[in-house]
Parts: C-alpha cells; sequence; structure tokens
C-alpha cells in the first residue's frame, strides 16, 4: 500500500483526542509502524488546530524519519481532521459488546482492537497485549459474524466480553498513561482555528445543497450504501484484477495473521479472464478443495454463495495491479514512474512471493540491489537521497524477471 500519515481520534479516559498515525510501510526490507510521538511518550491533542500547530511548529518527535513527512506541515487544519473511519471510541467499548455480536458491531469493533493491537505493538504496551490475548474472540473479528455463531460462536463472544468486563479499564489506563500533549503555539492554534471555521462554513453550504439533492435523487441512501463493506468486507477475501501486457486476470487473496493466501495452491495462483469465469470456479466445490483459501474460516460462505449463484465479482480500485509498461517507464527514470501504480505492483509481486516460500523478489527489491534502490526512491523520496542515475538497463531487466516468474505463477483456466 501507499505510505501514508492519517490523523485518528481516540476516544480515551481523559476524553476524545487526535493523532497521527502511520499505517505500516515498508522500507529497505522491513515493516514500520509508528504514531506521533517522542520515545515513550504518545503526542496527542484536544482536537485538529492543536495538532496542526505542533506538526506546524517543527518540533522534533519520531515521525520525522517518515518517508512522507514532508508532506504533513503543509496541510491544512481541515485536512489533519481524522474522518469518521477513523474515529475509535476505545471508552465505549463496554457499551458496544452490549449489543448482539451482527456485522456492524463486530467491524466497528475490530477497528478499535486494531488500531489498540497498533498502539500496543508501537508502544510496547505488554499489558495490552495480554489482555487481548486473553479470548480468542479478539483474533477472529475481522472474520466477520461466523465465528460467533452457534453454540461455540456464543461462547467466543461471552468469553471476549468477559474479558472486556473485567480488563477493559486496565487497557485504556495503559494507554492513557503514555499520552502527553506538548505545549503549541497560541498563535498557531488561532490561525488553524480560523482556518477549521472557514472549512466548514464552506461545508455546511456543500451539505445543504447535498441534502436537497438527495430528496429528489435518494443520493444521501446511496452513498451510505457504499460505505457498507459488502459481502466481500464481511468474509475477509478481496477479489483481485491482474492487469498485464497480455491479459487482464481475477482471483482471490486474503490476509491471515498478516500473511497473504491467494486462490491456488502449491504456489500456484489460479487465474480467470473474466469476473464470470471466476465465480463459476467457486461454484465447483470439488474444483477448489485444494485452495489455500480453504484454510480461511469464511471460505464456506463464499463458496455456498457461489453454488447457489448469488456471487458477484467486484473487484475494488486498490486491488487492481497494473503491470503494463511499467517496464517501459522504468527505462525513462524515476520520474517517468507512477508511484501507485510502482507501490501496488509491488505489493503484489511481494505477495505472492511470499505466499509461495519464494525469496527472489525480497532480494531483489532490497535497497543494496539496483532495482530495490530505484523502488525505494521513488516509492519513499528523500531529499537527503542520491537519485538512481541512467541508464536503467540493470533495473528493468530485473524488473522484467519479477513479473515474468509472477506471470508464470498464474494458472490460468
Amino acid at each position: 500500500m501507499a505510505q501514508d500519515i492519517v490523523p485518528i481520534e481516540l476516544g480515551l479516559p481523559q476524553g476524545d483526542v487526535v493523532t497521527l498515525w502511520a499505517p505500516r510501510w515498508r522500507e529497505d526490507g522491513e515493516d514500520w509502524e509508528a504514531f506521533l510521538g517522542y520515545e515513550e511518550d504518545l503526542y496527542a491533542f484536544p482536537d485538529s488546530a492543536h495538532l496542526a500547530a505542533f506538526v506546524r511548529s517543527g518540533s522534533e518527535h519520531d515521525l520525522d524519519d517518515h518517508p512522507a513527512w514532508h508532506v504533513v506541515p503543509g496541510l491544512s487544519a481541515i485536512d489533519l481532521s481524522p474522518g469518521d473511519e477513523y474515529q475509535y471510541d476505545l471508552v465505549g467499548v463496554p457499551e458496544l459488546v452490549a449489543d448482539p455480536p451482527d456485522t456492524w458491531t463486530l467491524s466497528e469493533l475490530a477497528d478499535i482492537v486494531t488500531i489498540v493491537r497498533s498502539l500496543a505493538d508501537v508502544c510496547e504496551l505488554d499489558k495490552v497485549h495480554e489482555i487481548l490475548d486473553a479470548a480468542e474472540g479478539f483474533g477472529l473479528l475481522t472474520q466477520g459474524t461466523l465465528p460467533f455463531a452457534g453454540k461455540d460462536g456464543e461462547r467466543r463472544w461471552d468469553a471476549l466480553r468477559q474479558v472486556i468486563s473485567e480488563r477493559w479499564d486496565e487497557l485504556l489506563d495503559s494507554i492513557d498513561a503514555m499520552v502527553t500533549t506538548p505545549e503549541v503555539d497560541a498563535d498557531a492554534v488561532t490561525t488553524a482555528e480560523t482556518e477549521l471555521a472557514e472549512a466548514l462554513d464552506e461545508g455546511g453550504e456543500e451539505t445543504q445543497g447535498t441534502s436537497e439533492i438527495s430528496e429528489t435523487d435518494d443520493s444521501e441512501e446511496t452513498e451510505e450504501v457504499e460505505d457498507e463493506p459488502g459481502f466481500w468486507g464481511e468474509v475477509g477475501i478481496d477479489p483481485i484484477r491482474i492487469i498485464t501486457a497480455d491479459a487482464d486476470y481475477y482471483s482471490l487473496r486474503c490476509y491471515l495473521d498478516d500473511e497473504p493466501i491467494f486462490l491456488g495452491s502449491r504456489g500456484h495462483i489460479d487465474a480467470f479472464t473474466s469476473p464470470r469465469a471466476l465465480a463459476r470456479f467457486l461454484a465447483d466445490e470439488q474444483a477448489t478443495e485444494d485452495t489455500d483459501l480453504a484454510r480461511v474460516v469464511t471460505w464456506p460462505e463464499v463458496t455456498r454463495k457461489a453454488t447457489g449463484g448469488e456471487l458477484t465479482i467486484e473487484v475494488d480500485p486498490e486491488n487492481t495491479y497494473v503491470f503494463n509498461d511499467l517496464d517501459a517507464d522504468l527505462a525513462e527514470g524515476p520520474s517517468a514512474v507512477d508511484p501507485n501504480q510502482l507501490d501496488l505492483a509491488e505489493e503484489l509481486l511481494t505477495d505472492a512471493a511470499t505466499w509461495a516460500g519464494d525469496k527472489s523478489v525480497e532480494e531483489a527489491l532490497h535497497s543494496s540491489q539496483r532495482l530495490g534502490w530505484m523502488v525505494s526512491f521513488i516509492l519513499r523520496p528523500s531529499p537527503n537521497r542520491l537519485p538512481p542515475s541512467a541508464p536503467f538497463d540493470v533495473e528493468v531487466t530485473t524488473w522484467r524477471e519479477l513479473v515474468h516468474s509472477f506471470e508464470e505463477r498464474l494458472r490460468v483456466h
């Protein structure tokens, strides 16, 4: 995925606070994740105006070395305001689990547990991990309702609720104790508050217009429906589209304990030239019984829907991987390459090789190698790095070899 830094809101015992989160990114062959803070402190602020004032101050913090940090001080205060999908009400969890474990409850709780685990990893909060490991259900939330169905599912849910009832306050206290709010310049806060007020005024006019439109074309209702996770989001498996120089292919992939798993077996990915062909294949239980995806607990939901003729293959743009013309762009140099296209292509090559137990991609993309240096320069730019020098024949040859090996891994039906 592209390297991002996103504003988030945490609902803590001391109140709602805003900070920055850098989700996992890969650099020099290693995975990294970070929050705004310094040493043992997690920096958080009462609102995005104070956050904006801090990031513009030039004060030292742990995100200074993030490849995208240079963009952040130039963001407006409204850009540093957490969206709905990045607001985590940790304090509200006991009330949340009072409801039955339906799709929406599990999805919200899964998001909260994910961010809590990230905080525990980055801030080395062993007690938080201990609490989240005390019930099996915490690790199954991303799989939807299936793990919590039936008698076994009820037992899992009850055990999870018991841990929350007895120990969630300990978890909150551990995180709350990490939070520090640095002092910021009052004039800088005022400037950011003015930006927010102006943006909200403009947004108010837009909201009013949207409301009027929704009365005639139901656009508001449509937007709400689009925000729902849908079937594939519920089962935690993604349809993917692979665009090569010769053809388009469709397949499936998911992550289990952060490890990629593809539709396929023995290192070969089952790929299809149309969504309909993929759906027909999934309807054949005998054809799919050997796939590695059968290890995923929600797999029976996919095959059941496929055999019933109800399965629709829809690919999210973030799961569309375009290899076409990337080699030609690399030959021209870093400035000719679309970083998003390259980032996604690198992701798929790495996932497929990891799944197959093949280290050739990791070795070729290591920063000590010419291709790895070039890819790292494009995806993780830094003013302190020397740009790769032309000609780029070695880089292009290595890239083509990686793509060729990947295409040979496709078992086209």
